[in-house]
């Protein structure tokens, strides 16, 4: 595979015993492109991301991005793919209490040793939390707080974006406003984007819609 191939999952499979998660995945995404994940709840979706960011493993099949094979990679090397080449936007924010949030934001540059103070004063403004980096997650709203979990996983300019119910915690007029940033980033740099959602908005804004059942990825 060249080195900008995107994310590509070939015959992906998940099971428990005799009891498939999900099976029989194909999917490609290619650079620049915005995919949307839509399904019963139940059926698997949010452990198919985990696995394309490498935080899970799989039964059988191959993920591929910008041409590693995920599944080749040791823990740690699993861990430096992603600090290096993902973002992922939890629907739960994990941001870090005692941090504030421009320190938040700054986390994955200072894991990589590429401290970028006007980066996240940047990344800041694209939210919309201008003046708000000295702010402690307390003492921000749910829809803030997304957004800063947003600029923290975009921070760094990741290959691969993967978003997991990135609005299903926001009121419909935030949710929109954290979509357009979300793909906004996405398009200015290129990455390949999977976003998981059960909200109609969220993934009529995506290239492509795709349902997962307990056969596979089919088109929504």
């Amino acid at each position: 595979m060249s080195s900008s191939t995107g994310l590509v999952i070939e015959r992906l499979a998940k099971r428990y015993g005799d009891a498939a998660v999900f099976q029989a995945v194909d999917l490609q995404v290619a650079p620049g492109e915005f995919v949307a994940i839509v399904g019963e709840s139940g059926v698997g979706k949010s452990s198919l991301l985990n696995c394309m960011a490498a935080l899970d493993t799989w039964s059988e099949g191959r993920i591929c991005h910008d041409g590693v094979d995920l599944g080749q990679l040791s823990e740690a090397q699993a861990a430096h793919w992603r600090r290096e080449h993902l973002g992922f936007v939890f629907q739960a924010f994990h941001v870090l209490p005692h941090l504030d949030v421009a320190q938040n934001v700054a986390l994955p540059l200072l894991l990589l040793q590429r401290p970028d103070p006007a980066r996240v004063v940047q990344m800041l403004d694209a939210v919309g939390l201008q003046g708000l980096g000295g702010r402690l997650p307390a003492q921000l709203s749910g829809g803030q707080l997304q957004r800063v979990a947003m600029a923290r996983a975009l921070v760094h300019r990741p290959r691969l974006v993967l978003a997991d119910e990135p609005t299903g915690n926001l009121d419909p007029r935030t949710a929109a406003q954290v979509m357009d940033v979300l793909v906004a980033q996405v398009r200015e740099h290129g990455s390949s984007m999977v976003l998981v959602t059960h909200s109609e908005a969220a993934a009529a804004r995506a290239d492509r819609v795709l349902q997962l059942t307990a056969q596979g990825l089919h088109k929504g």
